[in-house]
């Protein structure tokens, strides 16, 4: 059986995810497609616009074979901690190829970076300083481009491996906010909370129009509290609170009533929109760093959904020695305790059903679906 892994987030699956699907099949050859999925918080510190049940079973219904979750202290981390997340995910699915978008296209030239000392964390900051590659990379810009930064970091971590790397050229730019005929997630997310129209953009528009999609504004009054009223010692036993960013965060609360002028405040030449987002969201999970350690288990695959295809390859998994769960209780019990955590704080700003319904499906199991 050859088996593909796709890194994913889904949020939402567009179009420009049904193509990278329909590629990442083609130029694999493989019998099965797996993909690593974000919980119900994503890489860029931020909520999932909707649940990770709903986007885990509409990517299977639109040619995903089975979705694993990336557990969330993986999912919310650097490029190089997600991706290490990833494929040590799916090296244990046991996967010939990874397949990933990249902005500039040319696998050569990401694998030269990556066979590199640098971390791929830093790559915009050591380029924008003058520290390019110019063999390397093919756009010989002073800008290296969000996908092809987390490519490099999964190319980094299959080297030494069989698995082979296939790069798919981004139709669309990752960072253009406005609606076009392939647009980005964030796009999307933007005409969500603008409550325009999808125009047959993703195949999750009924599920979109049928919820209400969640963002950072309607957690920053819980936030915002939890920053003025904790001590400066308490902060500091969070997961990524460190040199002081507790002084910032809290100096920043206290001057903006809305999320928009806090993360603006926040960010700085020290501390990105991201690192501030992902430290945020650590606070207001209230992660204490050992607990966060405690969580980071890599050696269960927790099976969101699947379709008949995904049972054959779960079926073959169970000749081995990796453990599947395809049901919560399988779960360690800090990876357990943590997800269920990050599901209560997911819906506090929903209503009681909605909130129900998501924290009822993330203590059962997983969903499969016919086709």
């Amino acid at each position: 059986m050859k088996i593909c892994g796709i890194t994913a987030e889904y949020n939402p699956l567009h179009n420009g995810h049904l193509y990278h699907i329909e590629k990442a099949r083609a130029l694999s050859g493989c019998d099965v497609l797996i993909a690593v999925m974000s919980g119900n918080f994503v890489q860029r510190g931020e909520p999932a616009v909707i649940d990770k049940w709903e986007r885990a079973s509409a990517a299977v219904k639109n040619g995903i074979d089975a979705v694993i979750e990336l557990p969330y202290t993986y999912a919310t981390q650097s490029a190089s901690v997600f991706a290490h997340g990833a494929v040590s995910i799916l090296k244990k699915a046991g996967v010939d190829s990874i397949c990933f978008g990249s902005e500039c296209g040319n696998l050569e030239n990401l694998m030269e970076i990556a066979e590199t000392s640098v971390n791929p964390d830093h790559l915009r900051e050591l380029m924008d300083t003058g520290l390019s590659y110019p063999r390397a990379y093919s756009l010989l810009t002073s800008a290296m481009a969000p996908n092809d930064i987390l490519a490099v970091s999964y190319l980094k971590e299959i080297q030494g491996t069989p698995i082979q790397p296939i790069a798919i050229q981004r139709t669309n730019d990752y960072l253009d906010d406005e609606m076009s005929q392939m647009p980005s997630a964030l796009a999307i997310r933007k005409a969500l909370s603008m409550h325009m129209p999808l125009n047959g953009t993703t195949p999750m528009a009924e599920q979109l129009e049928q919820v209400k999609p969640v963002f950072w504004e309607q957690y920053y009054p819980y936030l915002r509290t939890l920053l003025l009223t904790s001590q400066r010692s308490r902060l500091m036993q969070f997961f990524l609170v460190s040199e002081g960013i507790e002084v910032h965060l809290k100096q920043c609360a206290a001057a903006n009533d809305s999320w928009q002028g806090f993360l603006r405040d926040a960010i700085t030449y020290r501390y990105t929109a991201g690192r501030i987002r992902r430290t945020c969201l650590s606070v207001m999970m209230q992660l204490e760093k050992e607990e966060q350690k405690a969580a980071a288990d890599l050696d269960t695959l927790r099976i969101l959904a699947f379709n008949d295809k995904g049972r054959t390859w779960l079926r073959q998994m169970k000749e081995t020695d990796v453990r599947i769960a395809s049901r919560f209780v399988q779960l360690p019990k800090a990876r357990r305790e943590l997800e269920h955590r990050a599901a209560l704080v997911y819906t506090s700003v929903m209503d009681e059903q909605s909130r129900n319904a998501i924290l009822k499906k993330e203590i059962s199991g997983a969903r499969f679906i016919q086709q």
